[in-house]
């Protein structure tokens, strides 16, 4: 007999009407109140952009537009050069990320299957690094990348992205539940360490790898203070900074406009991985 489930409410309860009622009562309410603490500032944030300059500043603030002004969002493509600084963006993403998932997803599989000498000291060291706090590391990149004459270059946001101990301890910690019996299997079939990895040890990765790919991508897209420093040129610059650089001459309306148009890539992003990306972050386990 398995153990019975204890809740916040008792099943008794849940089966009188009045008790059934109040709970279906506090529920909606409890779900409606995340819900517009959460999707309030998207709304203001996209309202404020179809305002005029003299209504976002008045107070008290009003929560509908008067008129609507959707010219701020046609304003903040061409005047901020959105398509550059986007494609920018993209670019230099989705560079970290393929450089990111390769390194950490090999170092993470020889050190959880490939068991090298020293693997746990190495380990050790990687998350060490944790403990550094990334403002210590700016200016030792920076004069790294400066050496290397990688200023200006998309390489100088993809190489230091491969060193995330956080993501490849992460990976390791998944590799680690997958069954050695698993991969024995397919080493007795003729499979070597390289196709073990990529016919058998990647498949049954989806779920981390998309949580992985989540976090560099975000990482990337909403940094600024690494990218402001290394690019210089302004046609180069992501839009974190080029949003900053930009704004000092810009009605605050098309600014807005610009943040809005700048978030949707990871909204859309998320949206249509959300179910991989709960699968990940809930995968504590691997079945035989």
């Amino acid at each position: 007999m398995s153990a019975a489930t204890r809740t916040l409410v008792s099943p008794a309860t849940l089966a009188r009407p009045r008790g059934r009622a109040v709970y279906w009562t506090v529920f909606t309410a409890v779900v409606v109140l995340f819900a517009v603490a959460f999707l309030f500032p998207v709304y203001w944030m996209v309202t404020g952009a179809a305002k005029s300059p003299d209504e976002v500043a008045q107070t008290p603030p009003t929560l509908v537009p008067e008129q609507w002004h959707l010219d701020g969002y046609t304003d903040a493509w061409d005047l901020m050069q959105l398509p550059t600084h986007l494609w920018n963006t993209v670019v230099q993403a989705t560079g970290a990320w393929a450089f990111q998932l390769v390194f950490c997803t090999a170092a993470a599989y020889a050190l959880s299957k490939l068991k090298p000498v020293f693997g746990k000291l190495i380990l050790g060291g990687i998350l060490a690094t944790l403990m550094v706090p990334a403002q210590a590391l700016v200016v030792p990149k920076y004069l790294t990348v400066a050496d290397l004459g990688l200023l200006n270059d998309p390489l100088a946001i993809w190489l230091p992205a491969v060193a995330n101990a956080f993501n490849l301890y992460l990976l390791k910690r998944f590799f680690d539940q997958i069954p050695r019996d698993v991969l024995e299997a397919a080493e007795i079939d003729g499979a070597g360490r390289l196709r073990v990895l990529w016919s058998v040890v990647l498949p049954m990765s989806r779920p981390v790898l998309g949580v992985v790919s989540i976090f560099a991508l975000v990482a990337v897209w909403q940094d600024f203070l690494w990218p402001l420093m290394v690019f210089s040129d302004t046609d180069k610059q992501p839009i974190s900074v080029a949003l900053v650089q930009l704004s000092q001459n810009i009605q605050l309306t098309v600014l807005i406009a610009a943040m809005v148009i700048a978030s949707i890539p990871m909204v859309a992003l998320f949206l249509v991985f959300q179910r991989h990306i709960i699968a990940g972050i809930s995968a504590g386990s691997t079945k035989g």
